[in-house]
């Protein structure tokens, strides 16, 4: 690859031109076929373009959908993005188990979010902090228009304090603000105050008399929202009698199962090895519905896994009890969701989605995220302990095989009807394909 000035400022197709004259003949046909993943509508792809810089095409996700989830008494279809096989699949076979078994109950539990004005200061700390109790209200006063519009949404800024985190870096404190942002998201809301506080913050302490000059001068280092949002948290739960489990494969019993069940969610609390492949099975059902509603998966995730990891020790998010012959499965975590603004309003697959769940405001949308990751791990833990996780993942990851072996149709079909009652594997399946084409 050569390097380049000025990349950004070119047009899609001289991006793409200048990228196919980088590489290697075979590649060069391959990138230019990118333009087929272009919207049809040229409005439509102005949008996607727009999204995010130096964009040359689209790349495509499947979008399904996981029906028979009844959450809180209401019966919902939900929209999942992921190209995993199998995710929803087990998602919707989750859903169905416990459609008959009193469904998904949820409750959120609390929705601030945080952020912080990192600042140096060099001096008294007694001093800081009578300073801070003193310009208290002047700082929230100084923001009262950036909130105004929040406010009347029944949101805002809650509260600002002063922390002293000086036993960690020298010299460094934060204000720490707590905020209610309704259906929003609220990260440039958040973001705007904060900046703003800071401003406000390092003035004041200019014209401060008690300060020495050396006191006066605060050094901001950042002002960001935090993406750990300890305190906007969500629980799921399903619950039931345990003869009203079932009966299993290999003729486990209902006893058994919860049993087997119990103790795979609790290695997962103490080992942090199954711990992480236990949280992944959480975000792979999370994930997938927070892309589908254009929501930030990565703030989702990063604040999950500091939440799992909150006693000092990764362990696994969800957990299982057995209870006066109760079988209780539940997930608490920190969702921090919204359903206006971003991508939420202008991608048009998340406005579907959002249709599609009936149009739920963010303590709701908090609540179906929060189901579909505890349904997708209980569909994962059922299987680990009773078939195990290859034979329906393998049978669902058989078509992708198959395509990357390029299969035809019939040997499609006869390969879908050859592994029903077999392990699937990528040379099993080659195998196969090539003794059929001998055959024939």
């Amino acid at each position: 690859m050569k390097e380049i000035t000025g990349f950004s400022k070119l047009t899609k197709d001289q991006k793409i031109d200048w990228l196919a004259a980088q590489v290697s003949e075979k590649s060069a046909k391959t990138i230019l076929n990118i333009k087929n993943y272009w919207h049809s509508s040229v409005d439509e792809q102005k949008i996607f373009d727009e999204f995010s810089e130096n964009t040359i095409s689209n790349f495509y996700c499947p979008y399904g959908i996981a029906p028979n989830f009844l959450i809180n008494n209401e019966l919902y279809s939900i929209p999942l993005v992921i190209e995993e096989s199998s995710v929803v699949a087990a998602a919707s076979k989750s859903a169905k188990y416990w459609l008959t078994r009193g469904g998904f109950k949820t409750r959120v539990i609390s929705t601030t979010k945080v952020g912080q004005v990192h600042f140096i200061w060099k001096g008294d700390k007694e001093k800081l902090k009578n300073f801070f109790s003193l310009v208290k209200s002047e700082l929230l006063f100084s923001v009262k228009d950036l909130v105004s519009n929040m406010e009347k949404r029944g949101g805002g800024i809650l509260d600002i304090q002063l922390m002293d985190k000086t036993k960690d870096l020298d010299h460094y404190f934060q204000i720490e603000a707590k905020f209610e942002t309704c259906d929003a998201m609220g990260a440039n809301f958040i973001n705007s105050v904060l900046e703003e506080l800071a401003s406000q913050f390092r003035s004041l302490a200019l014209s401060f008399d008690t300060f020495t000059d050396a006191e006066k001068e605060v050094e901001i280092i950042m002002s960001i929202l935090s993406n750990y949002t300890p305190e906007c948290l969500v629980q799921a739960y399903v619950e039931c009698p345990i003869e009203d489990l079932g009966i299993f494969p290999n003729n486990m019993t209902s006893t058994e199962f919860a049993e087997k069940f119990e103790r795979a969610v609790k290695i997962a609390k103490i080992d942090t090895s199954r711990a992480v492949t236990h949280n992944k099975g959480i975000f792979n059902g999370i994930d997938a519905v927070v892309l589908a509603t254009g929501n930030d998966f990565r703030a989702i995730e990063a604040c999950g896994h500091a939440y799992a990891s909150r006693d000092g020790k990764y362990r696994g998010l969800s957990s299982c009890t057995i209870k006066n012959n109760i079988f209780r499965f539940e997930l608490t975590m920190p969702v921090a969701l919204g359903t206006v603004g971003g991508l939420t309003s202008l991608h048009p697959l998340s406005k579907t989605s959002l249709e599609i769940l009936k149009n739920p405001n963010a303590r709701k949308l908090m609540q179906i995220v929060a189901t579909v990751g505890l349904a997708q791990n209980f569909g994962a833990v059922r299987s680990l302990v009773t078939t195990g996780i290859q034979q329906g993942h393998m049978k669902m990851h058989l078509l992708n095989i198959l395509n990357q072996l390029n299969a035809n149709e019939e040997q499609i079909k006869f390969a879908k009807t050859y592994f029903q009652d077999k392990t699937v594997s990528f040379s099993k399946v080659r195998e196969l394909l090539t003794s059929k084409s001998t055959l024939q």
